[in-house]
């Protein structure tokens, strides 16, 4: 008996990559394939960059790397090996991550980053050696697996469920034939199933509603011996290119409802992660965590996130507080004394630091030279402001282009923990090894790294601090003395 859950992943698979702003199993390419594109492909191993340039211009958003048709077949390969754990009894389930993704490439094209489509090959691939009469693909990434369609349309053995951003057709690849009305043709019509989104932020109860109205009662009906998904995260919450809203445990049940079907033969193949290189996940996991500590109870949260923030928390029950510090001014955000935005760039020592405060959306603007200045914004504003909202858990949440170094988020992690109980939770989306022991040891009462050499404030902004204390001070009365 099958138990278990298999992980199929090749480090090399990351090689593939943009070059310009051997667990190869024995798979037949040519399932899918025109003998005319894979000798494209394969010819671009020995080309250099501006051959490169040149032969990828011929495609709808795709890029090669000399790498590329390596990396490929390694994710075709690590897809079929998949398919026979799941098929030949080794694993109940599995997935796998693979790079480059394939929902858009079609039988003579690549497309939208995919040059071979995994989940398509691993379809036909388990039919001829499996014999499998019904396979279910069911695509969940933000885009159109147009690619996916277009192999099975006529194909009644294959049941094809996507749903995708479309926005009347104004969202890529803005394809008619993405729309609700395509099901199939000839022999393969009403096994194709299209639900195009025609707005954004669509959140975990329509993916829940998708499944429960539309996918599971046909699913049932058609009686799957083999469940294949599409899987592309860039449809969850955090993603710039998505805008949707699903948090990431939404995807575990449907997950789960997947492995209801089949006998529960599931395979998972990664797909399009939009922005993956600078993935939202910090983002998304304060989401969640934030979600999370207030179902457990908690009724004051000081969040700190330092770097770029695409998911905003609802602080408007003042039961989350976020000071939000960051590189860029921050817009269209609402003017709320529980979110405090602070703009914070690092210049040289011989620049001149400016302070603005901007009331509509209580944003703190402040140019230091070394980092030495964010004292003033730590002593000054930050913990006073803290220890007035006297929290019950602190998170502290690292993204993506950060503007405070090692020692800046260090000193946070330190000078907070007399808070909350010393409550904190730690989100780290930065990959620096250095900054993840330093906080480490921060959290563990290890002493503080050296901040530099500390700088006065000029006359200018100690000005501007006080402004911004007397703003503040009726809702934060720490602020009242903090200072004087």
């Amino acid at each position: 008996m099958a138990s278990g859950t298999a992980l199929v992943y090749h480090e090399a698979m990351t090689r593939h990559k943009l070059l310009w702003n051997d667990l190869v199993k024995c798979c037949n390419l040519s399932l899918l394939r025109s003998s005319e594109h894979l000798e494209v492909a394969k010819s671009t191993q020995t080309m250099n960059e501006e051959e490169l340039k040149r032969i990828s211009g011929n495609y709808d958003s795709f890029f090669f790397h000399p790498s590329t048709y390596h990396c490929a077949r390694l994710a075709v390969g690590a897809t079929l090996q998949l398919v026979d754990f799941v098929m030949s009894g080794k694993v109940c389930n599995g997935m796998a991550l693979v790079r480059p993704p394939g929902h858009h490439s079609q039988r003579s094209a690549a497309n939208g980053f995919c040059l071979f489509n995994n989940v398509a090959i691993a379809a036909e691939y388990a039919k001829l050696k499996y014999g499998l009469q019904r396979i279910l693909i069911v695509d969940w990434d933000v885009h159109h697996g147009q690619g996916t369609q277009y192999i099975f349309e006529e194909d009644p053995s294959v049941l094809y469920f996507s749903w995708h951003r479309y926005e009347h057709q104004e969202f890529w690849p803005s394809l008619k034939e993405s729309d609700y009305d395509a099901v199939g043709l000839g022999k393969g019509k009403g096994f194709n199933i299209n639900l195009p989104w025609n707005k954004v932020g669509m959140g975990n109860s329509d993916y829940l509603a998708a499944f429960f109205h539309v996918l599971l009662p046909m699913a049932f009906e058609f009686d799957p011996e083999l469940v294949l998904v599409s899987s592309g995260y860039d449809s969850g919450i955090g993603d710039p290119e998505g805008q949707m809203n699903a948090t990431p445990e939404v995807f575990a049940h449907l997950t789960h409802f997947l492995m209801q079907l089949a006998h529960g033969k599931l395979c998972v193949v990664l797909e399009v992660c939009s922005g993956i290189a600078e993935s939202p996940a910090a983002s998304a996991s304060l989401a969640v965590a934030l979600r999370h500590s207030l179902h457990f109870g908690f009724e004051r949260v000081l969040c700190i996130f330092v770097g770029d923030m695409q998911v905003v928390p609802n602080t408007e029950d003042g039961k989350i507080l976020v000071i939000h510090v960051c590189k860029k001014e921050q817009t269209g955000n609402s003017s709320s004394k529980h979110y405090v935005v602070l703009n914070w760039k690092e210049v040289s020592a011989m620049d001149i630091f400016s302070f603005m405060f901007v009331l509509s959306c209580f944003s703190l603007l402040l140019k230091d030279a070394d980092g030495n200045d964010f004292f003033s914004a730590v002593l000054g504003f930050i913990l006073p402001v803290a220890y007035s909202y006297q929290p019950n858990l602190i998170v502290i949440a690292v993204g993506p282009n950060r503007s405070l170094g090692i020692s800046g988020i260090s000193l946070l992690f330190g000078l907070l923990q007399g808070l909350a109980e010393s409550r904190i939770l730690a989100v780290i989306e930065d990959t620096d090894i250095n900054l993840r022991q330093s906080v480490a040891s921060a959290l563990a009462g290890a002493s503080m790294p050296h901040f530099g050499v500390h700088v006065p404030p000029t006359q200018e902004k100690v000005k501007q601090i006080k402004i911004l204390r007397n703003q503040l001070q009726q809702d934060w009365k720490m602020l009242q003395c903090s200072g004087k």
